[in-house]
């Protein structure tokens, strides 16, 4: 189904207040998944507390004004263990949603409680079923699907509510109804699906042929609607927007400025608008960092990182290109700075596999399965 090119007023930079912080407690991860992209994966380097209360500072204030997040990410962040986790979390006040993005391998009753007390919000990573994560092994190159389930059942035991993220390597037939299924089973609330990404220290191409990933995304919508019961993050992303574009209203669907989304490392370093930057270096552009916590107050780093940090110019020039000539950039806001390094060199480029895989397939396929199940006029 074709897009028209929609004109858009623009955005203005990054906004200056973020929706959210990532926060890195460890770069440790008792993984070794094939797709990964984290550079510092098997060394434990943890967060001080002191980069956790540099944060709290103004993370404080911003929940003052509305709901505001901070998400746990690694490595593996359980892996810091529930005292040194604890300790990380005591600046922040109690108005602010805390989150966990882990392999579940080391849940058990007393994380169980730790999440209940902390009221953490819990999200799963996990490739759907035993046969489609055999990428998620351990250092040893083990299996880890067993320990995953123990980790998903010890939730469901406490009762404790939780989301699931799922990578896809190879879009096929059947394989968006498979996963569907399997995760309407395992008692998510949400489901998030990443296609795998060049980026990082992952190197495997993503290409894909254009009909087989607007096919998986429109199979999965016919899954999803056959039996809704489940949050399908990406599609209902797709389904307010289309909603925008027919009222209307496509200009509120996209922000005037883009969430700068910064990511806070075990050591203080800021990068800003890709996580997937964090840990990494160039010849060119240095670290990625555009500030430290212990040195520079966050709403500093943000305030200066469009002048400051001349990588962040070049992306946003990049951003300005693809509005001024993708049909889709209503819907994508013009991707990824990860994906446009990784996958180009550079920041100033623009359509990247990314964009293609989960952005461009992602509406296509949605207004395909809308297309291919209009109502038979009366």
């Amino acid at each position: 189904m074709a897009v028209r090119r929609q004109e858009f007023s623009g955005m203005r930079g990054i906004a200056p207040v973020p929706s959210y912080v990532v926060m890195q407690p460890t770069t440790l991860c008792n993984l070794d998944c094939a797709y990964c992209y984290l550079p510092l994966r098997s060394a434990d380097r943890r967060m001080p507390v002191s980069v956790a209360a540099a944060v709290a500072g103004p993370v404080n204030d911003w929940s003052r004004h509305g709901r505001f997040s901070v998400v746990w990410h690694g490595g593996e962040p359980l892996a810091a263990g529930r005292e040194h986790l604890a300790a990380l979390l005591a600046p922040f006040d109690d108005r602010v949603e805390h989150h966990v993005q882990t392999n579940a391998t080391l849940i058990d009753d007393a994380w169980c409680d730790f999440f209940a007390e902390h009221q953490m919000r819990v999200s799963v990573s996990v490739d759907g079923p035993r046969e489609r994560n055999g990428e998620r092994v351990t250092r040893g190159g083990r299996p880890s699907y067993d320990r995953i389930m123990a980790g998903v059942e010890a939730l469901r035991r406490n009762d404790v509510a939780f989301s699931a993220l799922c990578v896809v390597s190879r879009p096929e037939p059947g394989l968006a109804t498979e996963l569907y299924d399997y995760f309407l089973d395992l008692g998510c609330d949400v489901l998030g699906i990443n296609i795998e990404e060049t980026e990082g220290v992952n190197t495997r191409l993503n290409a894909h042929p254009a009909e087989v990933v607007s096919g998986f995304w429109a199979e999965l919508v016919a899954a999803w609607r056959r039996d809704p019961r489940i949050h399908l993050r990406e599609i209902e992303w797709s389904l307010r927007y289309a909603a925008a574009v027919l009222d209307g209203a496509e200009d509120d669907v996209l922000p005037r400025h883009l969430d700068p989304i910064p990511t806070v490392g075990y050591d203080g370093s800021v990068v800003l608008l890709s996580p997937e930057l964090a840990g990494f270096s160039d010849s060119e552009y240095g670290d990625f960092t555009s500030g430290n916590v212990l040195e520079t107050r966050l709403p500093d780093i943000l305030a200066g990182a469009t002048t400051g940090t001349p990588w962040v110019a070049e992306f946003l020039a990049g951003v300005e290109a693809c509005r001024s000539r993708c049909p889709y950039f209503g819907f994508c806001g013009g991707g990824h700075a990860a994906n446009r390094y990784f996958e180009h060199g550079r920041f100033d480029g623009t359509e990247t596999n990314h964009c293609r895989n989960s952005k461009i397939r992602l509406l296509e396929g949605v207004l395909d399965h809308a297309r291919d199940h209009e109502p038979t006029p009366a």
